[in-house]
């Protein structure tokens, strides 16, 4: 519904300075089209569901055929482990390197080699495949059998020149590359090679010889290599050996003329002597400052501060002693007086112990200089030696340079003779035993059941085809489809809100039985559509209201045949009019004369009385459309169609116009603009959406009130939706001067 601008008088849906006006949502898709909606796609799969079905029916067909018609192809498999252990010649550090197991520059070398053309040839020559009848001779399957039939078959012709045997060992071996199959196993050191072939017995044969020929092949590329590092190896040891023979006569002597005498190859007697000259050194220094150190802290301590005093026995027993006396002179002083002899005593005795301790305390610190004095002249003579070491270490090292050269070179090529010389031993033992980086992990078996066609791979393959082309094309039609098949398209492209959804009869009914039944589905959907009028307009049901179609055969006609008389049924006084002047078909849908009508009373020979007939429904008066006119758009365009609806509205509790199509005619846009309000009826599955647009854009030329739409004859199943309505099919079979309207047809 769209409301009214009471400050106007007119719908605020036109938009002030437009050429047109204006509907909300209308010409406005754009922002609503963005979204995904996964159930209209759905609702597409379901309305072709049959098409799709027999696409992916004939899909599986054809795959089934073809299955059954290829030839069978067996695969035999031959597992391999490929370790990574190629040998190095010249490395130092060892026979066996270390893997590296971020690369995989080896193993794809390996599969480079499995799948090479060398290897290929190698296995034709070894198996004698070229002269291999079973090898060469192909299986005719019925494909080859009836393409021979109708092309003929090319191996027939008697002239054609034999081919020589290179030509069929170089064929046999692009056969066999055709056959072959590397397919590594990832994460393992495990290799699969496997060969197609019609034979079963010969893809086995060929799977194990192929194992067995990619073994002697990498053991002969082995040993070519080491026959290489030997002789290699025996001109580089024999040229280092004199090398270091003369390297060793050179520093031997000229350690002889400089005098140099060397301990344990890298060290001479000055060198040690430097070396524990001043280890002592160092011992000496810190035991000078140990003994200076206690020396300032025994000059700066009197008394008894020094652990070294404290220590001392004597100093302990003599403080032993004097505390006794000490002890006995205060007990004894409580009963004698000082001047007392043993009280006298007692203090010459405490006297001669005090001195005592001072006379040990200074011999200690005596003792400590003592230590002190002897620590630092033992590293000054020290310090002297090692002067004197230094100047001798000096000049044996200039007289060395030369010699370390020479040295250092006896080590460089003794080393170098000993790592070429351990490499060429270790050589001779790998290539003596054989060894080999590979093996057959597991024989290839001979095969029971062909590898290929697979019957479910290809069913499973085909009904996927089927179903993807299915729903392809099913996507493909809905997009060329431009009709409207859910009330959203309607809401989403013509922006007009759906007041009622009438379903399609059953297909064992039609339209008139349907409406007869008062608990069918389709009565049920006009008691629906007369209760969203009612809710159209501020004011409730509208007082007029036309019902028109953009183009003919879209069930207008029936609509408001139905909503009259639902709405007599409700005690309402309803005065139907037949405004479709130029095929007028109310008449005989309520089986009433058509002798006068509308065209009578606009014509001005009779009056409103005269042309309006009573119907079998209560409530329920008919205005028929008359004699067609040769001028139905300026009869409705005169005065006295306003009037009448002026008239009737005073009379009635609603008039409902039967209109005629808007496409193509001018009566529709001209009757809108004299009624309160406007009803669409658009036929699902079968009005364009252009049509409707272009029939929205004359109605808004004509100021119309269009209160919504009515999506008629919907097929809720093909549709998707769960509406739960019937079915059924009617039909306008013709419009124009003589039209023929069947039980089943409806406009």
């Amino acid at each position: 519904m769209v409301p009214a601008d009471p400050r106007m008088g007119v719908p605020d849906y036109y938009r002030p300075g437009g050429a047109y006006p204006y509907y909300p949502g209308f010409e406005q898709p754009d922002d609503q089209g963005s979204t995904f909606d996964i159930y209209k796609y759905l609702r597409v799969i379901n309305k072709y569901r049959w098409l799709i079905a027999s696409l992916v029916l004939a899909a599986v067909l054809i795959g089934a055929a073809i299955t059954y018609l290829s030839t069978p192809i067996y695969r035999a498999t031959v597992s391999l482990q490929i370790d990574r252990d190629s040998m190095n010649i010249v490395n130092v550090d060892g026979l066996q390197p270390e893997e590296n197991q971020n690369s995989t520059e080896y193993y794809k070398t390996q599969y480079e080699l499995l799948a090479s053309r060398s290897l290929a040839e190698r296995v034709v020559s070894t198996l004698g495949l070229a002269n291999d009848a079973r090898f060469n001779d192909e299986a005719v399957s019925a494909v080859s059998f009836v393409r021979g039939l109708v092309f003929g078959n090319p191996k027939a012709d008697a002239n054609a020149v034999p081919p020589t045997q290179e030509e069929i060992t170089r064929k046999s071996i692009d056969k066999l590359a055709k056959m072959l199959a590397v397919a590594p196993v990832r994460g393992s050191r495990i290799v699969k090679v496997s060969i197609n072939h019609p034979n079963p017995v010969t893809a086995q044969r060929i799977a194990n010889g192929f194992g067995e020929v990619y073994i002697a092949n990498n053991l002969d590329r082995r040993f070519e290599a080491t026959s290489y590092a030997r002789k290699f190896l025996e001109e580089r040891l024999q040229q280092l050996k004199i090398r270091l023979e003369e390297s060793e006569r050179e520093s031997v002597k000229y350690a002889e003329d400089q005098g140099i005498i060397s301990l344990d190859g890298n060290k001479n007697l000055s060198t040690n002597d430097l070396e524990a000259t001043n280890i002592k050194l160092s011992e000496a220094r810190a035991e000078r400052v140990k003994k200076e150190l206690l020396w300032k802290r025994a000059q700066a301590t009197g008394g008894l501060g020094l652990k070294e005093i404290l220590d001392s026995p004597a100093i302990q027993e003599n403080r032993k002693l004097r505390a006794q006396f000490a002890a006995e002179y205060q007990q004894k002083l409580a009963i004698y007086k000082p001047a007392f002899p043993d009280m006298v005593q007692l203090r010459n005795q405490i006297r001669e112990l005090d001195r005592q301790v001072e006379s040990e305390i200074a011999a200690i610190k005596e003792s400590i200089e003592s230590e002190f004095i002897a620590a630092r002249e033992q590293e000054e003579s020290l310090t002297a030696e090692l002067e004197g070491t230094k100047t001798d270490v000096v000049e044996q090292r200039n007289r060395s340079i030369d010699y370390n050269i020479l040295q250092r070179e006896v080590d460089t090529n003794r080393q170098l003779y000993d790592g070429l010389l351990q490499r060429y031993k270790e050589i001779g033992v790998a290539g003596g035993v054989g060894t080999n980086n590979i093996s057959i992990v597991d024989q290839a078996d001979r095969p029971l059941f062909p590898s290929s066609p697979n019957l479910m791979v290809n069913m499973g393959l085909s009904l996927m085809a089927g179903l993807l082309l299915g729903v392809m094309l099913a996507l493909a039609l809905d997009f060329m489809d431009d009709s409207f098949k859910a009330p959203e398209d309607i809401e989403r492209e013509v922006g007009l809100t759906v007041v009622g959804i009438i379903p399609k009869p059953a297909s064992n009914s039609d339209v008139d039985s349907e409406l007869a039944d008062a608990r069918s589905a389709m009565s049920e959907a006009y008691r629906s559509l007369r209760t969203g009028l009612q809710f159209s307009t501020s004011d409730g049901l509208p007082r007029s209201l036309l019902v028109t179609s953009s183009k003919p055969s879209e069930g207008k006609t029936t609509t408001t045949i139905s909503l009259a008389r639902s709405l007599a049924q409700i005690g309402l006084e309803v005065l139907l009019i037949d405004g479709d002047l130029r095929n007028a078909s109310v008449h005989k849908r309520l089986f009433v004369s058509n002798e006068m009508g509308l065209s009578n009373y606009l014509s001005g020979a009779k009056s409103p009385e005269e042309v309006v007939q009573s119907t079998d429904t209560e409530g329920l008066l008919l205005m028929t459309a008359g004699p067609l006119p040769p001028n139905p758009a300026e009869l409705l365009n005169g005065p006295r169609f306003q009037s009448l609806l002026a008239l009737a509205r005073e009379s009635f509790d609603i008039v409902l116009v039967d209109g005629p199509p808007i496409m193509g005619l001018a009566d529709a846009p001209l009757i809108s603009t004299n009624v309160q309000s406007t009803l669409l009826v658009v036929a699902a599955n079968e009005t364009r959406r252009s049509i409707v647009k272009v029939a929205m854009r004359r109605l808004q030329m004509a100021r119309a009130n269009v209160v919504g739409a009515l999506l008629n004859k919907f097929d809720a199943k093909q549709t998707g939706y769960g509406y739960g309505y019937g079915y059924g099919d009617y039909e306008y079979h013709s419009y124009g001067s003589n039209p023929q309207l069947t039980a089943e047809s409806d406009r």
